[in-house]
C-alpha cells in the first residue's frame, strides 16, 4: 500500500531527531515547519545539520536540464539521500523513475509511491524476489528493473520466482563490469551465457545492458569513453542476435555523478537499434552536491557551460572547549560527520553576538566520536571562541544523508522551511 508522502509531515518529533529545538518535542513536523522558526534563534541544538533550499532548487533544475538537452531518461541513484520528499522532487523535475542499490531501499520507494525503479543488483534472496513479485501483480503499473550478472544468479532468480507464484515477468539488464571492478560479466562473452541463461526462463525478460563507468580502474575520460562503447556495442550485438524480440524498448544505461558528461556523449553515438532506446543516466549524488569529492569530480567543471552544482550541506556546531592556544574544540565527530572522503572544512564562524565570518585560516585536524579539533593557521589567531557556532562542509553525500534521520530544510535568510526525512 502506498503511504501518502504528506504523512511524513505527521511524524511525531521526539529524542530520536537530533539538533531540533527541545521544545519541539510532542509537534507534529508539520507543525514544527509551519512556524517557520529562524536557524538561530529558534532554538536549534548543536550540532545540527542543515540543507540548503536554494541549492536543491538549482541542482534539480541543473540535472533536469542537462538530461532533456542530451535526450536522456534520468533515474537518479535514492541510495544517495534514502528521502522520498526529494524522490518526489526528482520526480518532479522530469526523472523516469529512482535507482536503489538493494530491496529495503526499493521498499521504501515503492512505500512511498515511486513508479518505475532501476534496482542496480543482481537480487537472489528468495524473499526479496517474492516481494518484488507481488508488487508487480498488485500493481500493473509498476515497472522496475534488475542487474543480472551469472548463470547462476538467473537460476537462482529464476526458482525464486515461480516458487513465489510470479505472474509478470521481471525485466532485467546484462550487467557489463571491468577486470578489477565491481560486480558485472567481465566480457561480451560472459554477457552471452547470462543471456541465454534468461531467455530459458519463463520469469524474467530481457530488456537491456547497463552498468558502472566508475568502476573503471583509474578511471579518466579515455577508458570511461572506451568501456561505454563496448557497453553500447553489447546492446547492438544482443539487439543483431534477436535477444530483445517482443520488448517495447531497449534500455542502455549508466552513469554515476563524475563521468555524465562522458556518457552523454557516447550514447548520443548509440547506433539504431531495432526499437527505441531508454538511454538511462543515474547519478545520484547531485542534489545536494559536496564540499569535497563531488565538487572536484562534477563534469560540470570540465563542460560549466552545461550546467552548475551547488554544495546544500553544512553542518553547524558549536566550541564547547579551548584547552590549548590555537585549538578549539567543536562538539560534532564521528557520528555526526561524514569523513569516509575527507575531513570536513571550515566554512563559517558565526559569533555569540551574531556576527558572522568566513572560515579562512581555520581548519579540521581531527576527529573523535563528539569533537572535531579546529585549529588556527597561525597559533592563536582567529580561533573561535567557546559558545560560537562552526559551519563545516563536507565530503560524500551519501554518508552525510545517512547520519540524520531528520534535516532542516534552510533558506538563504535563515528559515527553516521544512525538514527532510530519511529511511537508512
Amino acid at each position: 500500500m502506498t503511504i501518502p508522502l504528506d504523512t511524513l509531515a505527521d511524524e511525531i518529533l521526539d529524542h530520536r531527531f537530533k539538533g531540533l529545538p527541545p521544545d519541539a518535542a510532542g509537534r507534529t513536523v508539520r507543525d514544527l515547519a509551519a512556524e517557520r522558526r529562524d536557524l538561530w534563534t529558534g532554538g536549534f541544538t548543536t550540532p545540527v545539520l542543515t540543507l540548503s533550499a536554494e541549492a536543491v532548487r538549482h541542482n534539480l533544475t541543473s540535472m533536469e536540464r542537462f538530461a532533456g538537452r542530451h535526450g536522456l531518461a534520468f533515474a537518479p541513484h535514492g541510495k544517495t539521500s534514502m528521502a522520498p520528499q526529494l524522490f518526489q522532487r526528482q520526480l518532479d523535475h522530469g526523472a523516469w523513475g529512482i535507482t536503489v542499490a538493494v530491496p529495503h531501499q526499493a521498499r521504501v520507494a515503492r512505500a512511498y509511491g515511486v513508479p518505475r525503479l532501476f534496482l542496480a543488483n543482481e537480487v537472489v534472496d528468495p524473499a526479496a524476489l517474492a516481494w518484488l513479485a507481488a508488487e508487480q501483480d498488485d500493481d500493473p503499473v509498476f515497472r522496475c528493473v534488475c542487474y543480472v550478472d551469472s548463470a547462476r544468479g538467473v537460476e537462482l532468480m529464476d526458482r525464486a520466482l515461480r516458487d513465489a507464484g510470479a505472474g509478470r515477468p521481471v525485466e532485467v539488464v546484462v550487467e557489463l563490469g571491468v577486470p578489477g571492478g565491481r560486480t558485472g560479466v567481465r566480457d561480451a562473452a560472459e554477457a552471452a551465457v547470462v543471456a541465454d541463461a534468461v531467455a530459458r526462463t519463463g520469469t524474467l525478460r530481457l530488456v537491456g545492458v547497463a552498468g558502472y563507468e566508475g568502476e573503471v580502474p583509474g578511471a579518466d575520460a579515455a577508458s570511461v569513453r572506451a568501456w561505454l562503447a563496448g557497453l553500447c556495442a553489447l546492446a547492438a550485438d544482443f539487439d543483431a542476435a534477436g535477444r530483445f524480440a517482443g520488448v517495447p524498448e531497449i534500455v542502455v544505461s549508466a552513469g554515476g555523478s563524475a563521468w555524465f558528461d562522458v556518457v552523454a556523449e557516447v550514447f548520443e553515438g548509440l547506433p539504431g537499434l531495432s526499437r527505441p532506446v531508454l538511454k538511462l543516466l543515474r547519478s545520484g549524488a547531485y542534489v545536494s552536491h559536496d564540499d569535497g569529492r563531488y565538487r572536484e569530480v562534477t563534469p560540470f567543471n570540465r563542460v560549466p557551460q552545461e550546467g552548475s552544482l551547488l554544495p546544500g550541506f553544512r553542518l553547524w556546531a558549536q566550541v564547547v572547549s579551548r584547552p590549548e592556544p590555537g585549538l578549539a574544540l567543536v562538539n560534532a565527530g564521528k557520528r555526526d560527520v561524514a569523513y569516509d572522503l575527507g575531513l570536513p572544512e571550515v566554512q563559517a564562524v558565526r559569533t555569540v553576538d551574531g556576527e558572522v565570518r568566513g572560515g579562512g585560516g581555520l581548519s579540521v585536524a581531527r576527529l573523535a566520536d563528539q569533537h572535531a579539533f579546529v585549529v588556527g593557521d597561525v597559533v592563536g589567531e582567529g580561533v573561535p571562541e567557546v559558545g560560537d557556532w562552526v559551519g563545516l562542509g563536507m565530503s560524500h553525500p551519501c554518508t552525510i544523508f545517512e547520519k540524520w534521520p531528520l534535516i532542516p530544510l534552510v533558506a538563504g535568510d535563515g528559515t527553516v522551511t521544512d525538514y527532510i526525512r530519511t529511511f537508512f
